[in-house]
């Protein structure tokens, strides 16, 4: 498996490329738009042919790449079950699983950051956890039908449920921290440690934090799979 972790520095947003290197196909998650460029000639480099642009979530914070990576490339866009985005070429739902030759993706519905969003497991070793489990925090609940209670019982029960050294990649990264492991998360994670239920759902009703910049773009292009003409 080719597994490549790479960098939005506008958003802080990290885009995922997973290859199997038999078939050369791929799939690209979490793409932005305006590292377009960037990611196809990545994929020309290595002589991928991009099979899926498969997200997360429907995203507040960037435009998705995906509308324009499937008119150049013919791949799918595949979102979450559920996600308001009536473009997609595919909905995936909990425990359904994306292959790719060797590569086996597995979703794990993961809501409470947004109502629709889905975690991703790549061959049972790499958990790409979208803006639900962040390292050392988590994605916030107060907008777009977030739900703070929903968020506590996904990460507790489905996603700490896994091995220990199970890797982390996050949808973000504000402080430059690239990978964590479920085992780290349960031990360090200050929004989670230490905490029951009622307590996770208060501090996450008092965080005050102001919208992200391009939401109000961002969100209706997300749900046309990043066109941003209607």
């Amino acid at each position: 498996m080719l597994f490549r972790q790479l960098f939005d520095p506008e958003t802080s947003t990290y885009t995922y490329l997973i290859a199997d290197l038999e078939t050369k196909t791929a799939i690209l998650v979490d793409p932005v738009l305006e590292q377009v460029d960037r990611d196809r000639q990545l994929l020309t480099e290595l002589g991928l042919t991009l099979k899926y642009c498969l997200e997360t979530h429907i995203h507040a914070d960037h435009i998705t790449g995906t509308a324009k990576l499937r008119e150049a490339t013919g791949c799918l866009g595949i979102v979450p079950e559920n996600a308001q985005a009536i473009c997609a070429d595919r909905f995936m739902k909990n425990g359904e699983v994306l292959e790719l030759g060797s590569v086996k993706v597995e979703a794990i519905a993961t809501p409470g950051h947004t109502d629709s969003h889905n975690a991703y497991l790549v061959n049972g070793t790499h958990l790409l956890t979208g803006d639900a489990l962040l390292i050392r925090g988590c994605g916030r609940t107060d907008f777009q039908s977030g739900n703070a209670g929903m968020m506590y019982d996904v990460i507790t029960q489905r996603l700490f449920t896994l091995p220990d050294e199970t890797l982390v990649y996050p949808g973000h990264d504000y402080r430059g921290k690239t990978v964590s492991t479920i085992g780290e998360e349960k031990q360090w994670n200050s929004r989670l440690v230490g905490r029951n239920r009622n307590e996770f759902i208060q501090l996450m009703a008092n965080l005050n934090l102001p919208n992200p910049k391009k939401i109000m773009e961002a969100v209706p292009a997300n749900q046309r799979c990043g066109s941003v003409a209607a």
